[in-house]
Parts: C-alpha cells; sequence; structure tokens
C-alpha cells in the first residue's frame, strides 16, 4: 500500500520489496500508539517526499510486521533501518532530531553501495540464545 511517497508494507509483503528494491532504502518501524513516531512521521514524510527520486522510503507498523521487526533486532519505537542491496547498514532509535535523520537519508543516498561493501553487515537475526 502506498501512502504519498511512503510504502506501507508488513511481514506478508516485505520480503518481496527487499528482494526487488534497487534504491537505498529508509524503513521506520513504528507503533500506532507511539507518541516519539507520531512527532517524528511529519519529518520523515518530509524527507521522503524531499529523496523520493534517490531513496525508497518505508514504514512498516510494529504489530503488523513482528516477524519482520524481530529479524533485525527491532525492540523499540520509532527505529529506522537503512538498508542498501537488500543489506541493513545502518539504524537509528528512538526520537532523533530531524536534521540527525535528514542528514543519515543523505549519507545513505551519497555512499550507500560504497558502505554496503566496506562493512560487516547488520545479522538478519538477533537473538539473545546464541
Amino acid at each position: 500500500m502506498t501512502n504519498g511517497n511512503i510504502i506501507e508494507l508488513n511481514d506478508s509483503n516485505w520480503e518481496e520489496m527487499l528482494s526487488n528494491q534497487e534504491k537505498p532504502m529508509v524503513v521506520m518501524f513504528y507503533l500506532p500508539a507511539c507518541p516519539h513516531c507520531k512527532q517524528i512521521e511529519p519529518y520523515f514524510r518530509e524527507y521522503a517526499a524531499q529523496f523520493k527520486d534517490s531513496c525508497t522510503f518505508i514504514m512498516m507498523n510494529g504489530l503488523d510486521s513482528s516477524i519482520t521487526a524481530m529479524r533485525y533486532g527491532v525492540r523499540s519505537a520509532p527505529t529506522f533501518k537503512f538498508f542498501c542491496r537488500g543489506k541493513a547498514i545502518k539504524e537509528a532509535v528512538g526520537l532523533v532530531y530531524p536534521s540527525l535523520l535528514k542528514a543519515a537519508i543523505k549519507e545513505l543516498i551519497e555512499h550507500g553501495n560504497e558502505c554496503v561493501l566496506h562493512s560487516t553487515p547488520m545479522p538478519d537475526e538477533i537473538s539473545p540464545y546464541e
């Protein structure tokens, strides 16, 4: 489901998007009742409009996306995950300053491909029991 410049995904359609995406992606994991999510969401929407040609913006409701959230170690809302070439390469957790979020998006667009080649990928699944 697309809402303006943002695609709303859940556990059932995440893998398809991840495997077919060529542009860098910024994913916002949120909860409907989360006050910090509501506070940062207008900035996320603004940046989605501003950078729509260079980056894909996705929102995932933690209630509908619990498997995906668990897979990427999301334990707080909001959590922003930055993906390049299908790999999570960076994250920002909590109510981040809008200017820091914007800077992280610009960095992803400018250096994402380079970064994914020269970094250790974040594990797809994080478990405290391993």
